[in-house]
């Protein structure tokens, strides 16, 4: 069988459901997990020494981990919708967040922009066969839970071949927050209290069970980690005293292009919400393991945009990798990313560059479907990867025209083997690095490589005018003294009111008011 991996469709796996009746399972379970706003270093098996994620963990260590794992765009709605199409944000048309301003609606927020950025697609497009939907088709049933942001009513996760859905609706954040009473059409709320983040899991937990007899897709896509950040006093207190033991730099934060940039894992309330995010994973995993299918089921996890390190709730730190959330830098868009296939790639660390749109075709091919080219046009299978092998060399490209709430620049990217080359708007300036050598981008090396400059340059709008993509106009009221002052008040004014949170965060007298884990709250 061309393509496939066949083990996946011939073996039979006895199963033993609560009363032990045997019963055979022919075609690979997935499990797709996504967490929000999740960062690089957010876990420890990528390095962090602050967070504490043991079920994360180990679905890299049972898979295979992929050091230059990507999402599609440095911010949400983007990242989700190429996840689901198969497509780079430039050809579908989700390039920012949806709800962002563009055009003159920016302007009017008072960000004092050198440009104004274009319109965006505001849903998922129907015209697609998406993941789900190439899911039912090979005889799957499908479940999705958590955050969609990918459209209003009507463009729901039930509009786009989800057969279940728990929780997914038009917005991008948990309105009410991650403890009950919380405010969603699609997600009743728990009894006071109850932790929305484990809410999904159990949620999923429970399709599970209702579908163990039947091949499924649980598509797991926590609010968490995104603003606002909150926690148990219980936990904050763990991870305040972890943050003392491991010594509390006297300041937090340095200045970037707009806003200020966190430089440490010193966060108490979000390494809670980290370690909650763990538990919740750890309830699924727990749950494949005592119903005898973790033997049977792929799982994928990833994130969909960098760490928060500026605007939002300024909550982590990417480090090694410059910027976060919103950034052309590393940090905004390289992601943990772990696939998990029985008897494949298990334990073992791949370098190849990959990103969001190859999970469609990647899963497909473990599923043994027929793949649809036509349809994931910018992803490819990586199963020849989990297998050992190699994939040919190609580009992959990042467009975002906009500025969004972070302090990043409307940038486009192009990825090719070690070099990284991005293109500003602004002023059409392009910086070049080598990943290989320079992993936080701080050596600028367009000067000495101008052909390699010209080459990417070519290659990335030549691929997207081919996408149709948009880009930003000047704004005619912006003025350089304008942008400058507006820096300075950030300066003088923001930048020491995150510091004074930070050390108020760590310090033992933390009081967020009357509902304890009350703290950040954000507007995306």
């Amino acid at each position: 069988m061309s393509n496939k991996i066949s083990y996946l469709l011939l073996i039979t796996i006895t199963l033993f459901s609560c009363g032990q009746k045997k019963q055979e399972v022919s075609k690979p379970n997935v499990l797709f997990i996504l967490v929000d706003d999740y960062g690089y270093t957010d876990c420890s098996v990528m390095g962090s020494k602050y967070y504490e994620t043991p079920n994360i963990d180990r679905i890299a260590r049972e898979g295979m981990l992929f050091t230059d794992g990507y999402a599609t765009c440095q911010v949400c709605s983007p990242s989700r919708a190429s996840i689901l199409s198969g497509k780079f944000p430039a050809r579908h048309g989700i390039t920012d967040w949806i709800g962002a301003k563009t055009g003159e609606d920016w302007s009017n927020t008072g960000r004092a922009t050198k440009l104004l950025p274009p319109d965006y697609v505001d849903h998922l497009q129907h015209s697609y066969t998406t993941l789900p939907e190439a899911m039912k088709e090979a005889g799957y049933k499908t479940f999705f839970a958590g955050k969609w942001h990918l459209g209003e009513k009507g463009s729901w996760p039930e509009d786009h071949g989800f057969d279940i859905n728990k929780g997914g609706w038009d917005v991008g954040s948990p309105i009410g927050g991650y403890y009950a009473p919380w405010e969603n059409p699609n997600l009743p709320s728990g009894p006071d209290g109850e932790n929305l983040t484990m809410r999904l899991a159990k949620e999923t937990v429970n399709f599970i069970q209702h579908h163990k007899d039947t091949a499924f897709f649980a598509y797991l896509s926590f609010y968490a980690v995104h603003g606002p950040i909150q926690t148990t006093q219980e936990k904050w207190a763990k991870y305040r005293d972890k943050a003392e033991t491991m010594g509390i730099a006297e300041t937090g934060f340095e200045m970037g292009h707009f806003l200020p940039i966190r430089q440490h894992q010193d966060n108490p309330v979000y390494a809670g919400l980290v370690e909650s995010t763990d538990d919740a994973v750890g309830y699924v995993l727990n749950a494949l393991d005592k119903l005898g299918l973790a033997e049977n089921t792929i799982i994928c996890f990833t994130g969909d945009n960098g760490g928060v390190a500026a605007g939002d709730a300024f909550a982590t730190s990417n480090k090694p990798l410059r910027g976060g959330k919103g950034y052309q830098y590393e940090g905004g868009i390289r992601e943990p990313f772990f696939i998990k296939v029985p008897e494949l790639g298990n334990g073992q660390r791949c370098n190849t560059p990959v990103t969001g749109t190859d999970f469609y075709p990647t899963i497909l091919e473990l599923c043994g479907a027929d793949l649809k080219p036509e349809e994931h046009t910018d992803g490819v299978s990586l199963v020849p990867l989990l297998k050992g092998e190699s994939l040919a060399e190609r580009p992959l490209i990042w467009h975002y025209p906009h500025y969004g709430n972070q302090g990043g620049q409307p940038s486009s990217i192009i990825r090719l083997a070690d070099w990284k080359l991005i293109h500003y708007y602004e002023d059409g300036r392009e910086a070049l690095y080598n990943l290989k050598t320079d992993l936080s981008e701080t050596n600028d090396l367009a000067a000495e490589n101008p052909e390699k400059v010209k080459e990417m340059s070519q290659q990335l709008f030549k691929m997207l005018e081919e996408m149709g993509a948009r880009f930003p106009t000047q704004d005619p009221t912006w003025t350089v003294e304008r942008e400058k002052a507006h820096r300075q008040n950030i300066i003088d004014k923001k930048w020491p009111t995150l510091e004074k949170e930070r050390l108020w965060m760590l310090s033992e007298d933390f009081d967020p008011g009357n509902d304890w884990w009350g703290s950040k709250i954000t507007i995306d």
